[in-house]
């Protein structure tokens, strides 16, 4: 079974084609956030590369968020096109699932992506035999409250994510030898991850179609703010 998956929830854009036993090609970019422009471009360059078409792909999968606006709604949009036009099944992914996804190891995992204002976008997950577990839902944190909640609970936890970059020195001031870092290879998106999660999901019965499938902001946006004032 192949799998298309995209994860556009950041400054990253990221697609790839995995099966059960291997990731088939993946392309990558950290750069900036025109996803619009780049990311058919990355679709096409690992497909024609792959010699695959849309039609041999047998489930789409896409990050649903958190993460920016903007970014979700392309990647969301992209996938379910392709899918909507071939007749084929989606999948949404978190996209904090998918970065704590990155790290087979650890007792605890904590991705977290910057959500401005001094603020992330976290959860807490797990491995328990052989399966990520979700021990606190995708959900938005002052740093200070989280670091906190995490001292109090923790012995030793592990970080990934963007909002790493941006707390690190704040985390360690807090945390002191209790906070690990994740590499460098494993701190971003990868739509392997993606792919792969959307793989183990459909296998245990989970189930989703293109008109289902919806952005998970966790917040409302600037304008949607900014309505609500008027």
């Amino acid at each position: 079974m192949k799998v298309l998956a995209v994860d556009t929830s950041s400054v990253v854009a990221t697609c790839a084609v995995v099966d059960e036993e291997k990731v088939l090609g993946e392309f990558t970019l950290n750069q900036d956030m025109t996803h619009s422009e780049k990311l058919i471009p990355m679709i096409k360059v690992v497909m024609d590369s792959l010699g695959l078409r849309p039609e041999d792909i047998d489930l789409f999968a896409a990050a649903v968020g958190p993460g920016s606006f903007t970014g979700l709604r392309i990647g969301l949009a992209t996938i379910k096109g392709l899918a909507h036009v071939v007749d084929k099944p989606v999948l949404g992914i978190s996209t904090l699932e998918a970065l704590a996804f990155n790290i087979p190891w650890g007792d605890t995992i904590i991705p977290i992506m910057d959500a401005r204002r001094d603020r992330v976008f976290t959860g807490i997950y797990r491995w328990e035999n052989g399966i990520l577990l979700n021990v606190l839902e995708p959900t938005i944190f002052e740093v200070d409250e989280l670091l906190d909640f995490i001292d109090d609970n923790y012995e030793m936890v592990m970080f990934n994510g963007d909002g790493t970059n941006v707390f690190k020195e704040r985390i360690m001031d807090r945390l002191l030898d209790k906070a690990l870092f994740a590499p460098v290879s494993l701190n971003m998106s990868r739509a392997s991850s993606v792919g792969e999660l959307a793989l183990n999901k459909w296998n245990t019965g989970e189930r989703e179609n293109y008109f289902e499938l919806v952005p998970d902001y966790l917040r409302e946006s600037q304008a949607q703010r900014e309505l609500k004032k008027r």
